[in-house]
């Protein structure tokens, strides 16, 4: 029984987390409202029509039929223009129901796809370590799709229909309240099964929807990582991967599509077993005079009407059960935490030295607490100063920087700026304040012009010109026809490394930053492009308190000072002069395994 009322909670809270999503109707509620009217007046008009179609075909009776009814039609063109009213006031209210609803459902998805993209950009990094990127926007696209799907017709189609048998009901039970009960019996039967299976189908349609996520993250590394797959001779790997993904949505769609199958062969059964026995049962009391033939045969197009309507539920509903799942997807990624990043950055308001203090940091990784990466880390970087940080693989070195952005808060001790604790500086306005020289530099799909541009939104030409000429970028962007036009390709592939890593100078160079990062930045180059770039390097160090994380230690000789770290800790410190002496240092060992001359 615990287990039962947890699931029932479980249930509840994911409920609850869907409906949270809906708050984005709130801003159209007015417009919404108004075609709810007009969807209920769509449907009510469209419930007229069995009636008068019974007064047509049963017009040849006794006069009592049309005395009996509603209104009086005692002539055929009386019911002609009765239903071409019906089928025009149909029209016009389905028109503006659907024109309505499509903008109310254009604006909230609108806002969703902000909010859900504002989200993802200002998260924690903490969070894509979590999550891996192929499954994040898989999650966005499809399940944006499928609320657009019901938001613009299944909801309004089941809201449709609920009326229709409401409507429909009333209308048996006035025409014949005999006929009705037999009809009616279907109903909670009917309803009961549809929370039954309703169940299952949510369930399977939200692991269908995962399965998707998962496929498309391993269609998305493979061909981000499409070198390494070929050249790894990895392609029949990659393709087993992907059809074991492909397979399991399979299996989870055909599972999903054998509880609808059974649900609505059930239904179907039951509704024409009932319709048949509804008509016999009519068609006997026709025959003994206790009900007249328009009623008759109005009880009868309601009846098709009704079945038809049950009939459809189970498909609509089952719509709405894959909207649930799909709200409850992106309502995880809108409801979580984020950075209190900031679109307007006061200018001036941090004149920062750039000085910058590391206090007795510790720091372990949230998906590894028990490997712990930085240990009482202790050092300070002076203003101006260019400090180098070396150490082998898995040292922390990469952590340093991290911290120092604030991807990540110290579990222990404090990273200072200026003698003040970084953290509480405001996230944006910090930020601003760096500019960081990766390893492997991400360019956007654009021109080299947007991409240097990027350092500086809104910059002019001459400062974007000028930046790349402080990069020694001109020489190559000069001889591309285009120029500064010249596109660059998705993720830059249409550039050389040395290409990339001085486009990115030039970003660095525009943002004008107190404080440089430089992570690896010419590791992957070969020595003709390191030349070129440590030159834009040099320059753009000069004057600015600059940390280097450096795996070459042929890059880093002129630096002020070496910080060797080593297990999360200093090992030693110095210039290249000191720490050359050392014999039996850390920094000498490097030097060996390197075969870096002195």
């Amino acid at each position: 029984m615990r287990k039962t009322n947890s699931e029932k909670a479980s249930r509840g809270l994911n409920l609850r987390k869907a409906a949270g999503l809906f708050r984005f109707l709130k801003p159209y509620a007015g417009v919404f409202s108004v075609g709810f009217i007009f969807l209920i007046l769509s449907s009510l008009t469209a419930m007229l029509f069995p009636y008068f179609l019974g007064l047509l075909i049963g017009r040849d009776e006794a006069a009592p039929a049309a005395d009996s009814a509603w209104f009086r039609f005692d002539s055929l063109d009386s019911i002609i223009t009765a239903l071409f009213v019906v089928f025009t006031s149909q029209a016009v209210f389905s028109f503006f129901r659907i024109l309505l609803f499509t903008k109310v459902t254009e604006g909230a998805l609108k806002d969703i796809r902000e909010a859900a993209f504002s989200k993802l950009v200002t998260a924690p990094m903490d969070f894509f370590n979590r999550n891996k990127i192929g499954e994040l926007t898989s999650r966005i696209a499809t399940d944006i799709n499928q609320l657009q799907t019901t938001f613009t017709t299944t909801l309004a189609e089941f809201v449709r229909q609920i009326i229709t048998i409401l409507v429909g009901i009333a209308a048996l039970v006035w025409l014949s309240p005999r006929l009705s009960l037999t009809m009616l019996a279907v109903i909670p039967a009917v309803a009961l099964l549809a929370v039954f299976f309703g169940r299952f189908i949510r369930k399977i349609s939200k692991q269908t929807q995962d399965a998707a996520a998962v496929s498309n993250s391993i269609l998305e590394e493979a061909l981000q990582g499409i070198q390494n797959v070929k050249a790894f001779t990895n392609e029949a790997f990659e393709m087993r991967r992907y059809g074991a993904a492909a397979g399991e949505i399979k299996r989870l769609a055909v599972k999903g599509a054998v509880w609808r199958g059974l649900f609505v062969s059930f239904i179907i059964i039951g509704l024409f077993g009932s319709v048949v026995f509804i008509i016999w049962q009519g068609v006997l009391l026709t025959e003994s005079g206790e009900m007249q033939q328009s009623q008759f045969i109005s009880f009868i197009m309601y009846t098709i009407f009704l079945g038809a309507s049950i009939g459809s539920l189970p498909d609509l509903y089952a719509g709405i059960q894959k909207a649930l799942g799909a709200t409850e997807n992106l309502t995880e990624i809108i409801d979580e935490d984020s950075e209190p990043i900031r679109t307007d950055i006061p200018s001036g308001k941090i004149a920062p030295r750039g000085a910058i203090r590391f206090d007795g940091v510790s720091f372990r990784y949230a998906e590894r607490p028990d490997v712990p990466v930085l240990e009482d880390l202790t050092f300070e970087v002076k203003p101006g100063e260019q400090l180098a940080i070396v150490g082998p693989s898995g040292a922390g070195k990469s952590t340093v920087t991290s911290l120092l952005l604030r991807f990540y808060k110290p579990d222990a001790g404090r990273v200072l700026l200026d003698g003040k604790d970084a953290a509480t500086y405001d996230l944006s306005a910090y930020r601003s304040l760096f500019a960081i020289v990766p390893q492997e530099v991400l360019l956007f799909n654009g021109t080299i012009r947007e991409n240097i541009a990027y350092g500086k939104p809104g910059a002019s030409d001459a400062e974007i010109r000028a930046a790349a000429e402080k990069a020694n970028a001109t020489e190559f962007i000069d001889n591309f026809p285009e120029g500064m036009d010249t596109l660059t390709g998705e993720r830059g592939v249409q550039l050389s490394g040395g290409q990339r890593q001085r486009i990115a100078i030039a970003r660095a160079v525009l943002r004008d930053p107190a404080v440089l990062i430089l992570d690896e930045a010419t590791s992957s180059l070969d020595s003709a492009s390191e030349q070129l770039v440590q030159k834009a390097l040099e320059a753009l160090m000069r004057g600015r308190t600059s940390i280097v994380i450096a795996h070459r230690l042929s890059t880093i000789r002129k630096a002020d000072r070496i910080a060797v770290l080593e297990k999360g800790r200093i090992a030693e410190t110095g210039s290249h002069e000191e720490l050359s002496v050392m014999e039996n240092g850390l920094y000498q060992k490097l030097r060996r395994i390197q075969g870096t001359e002195a």
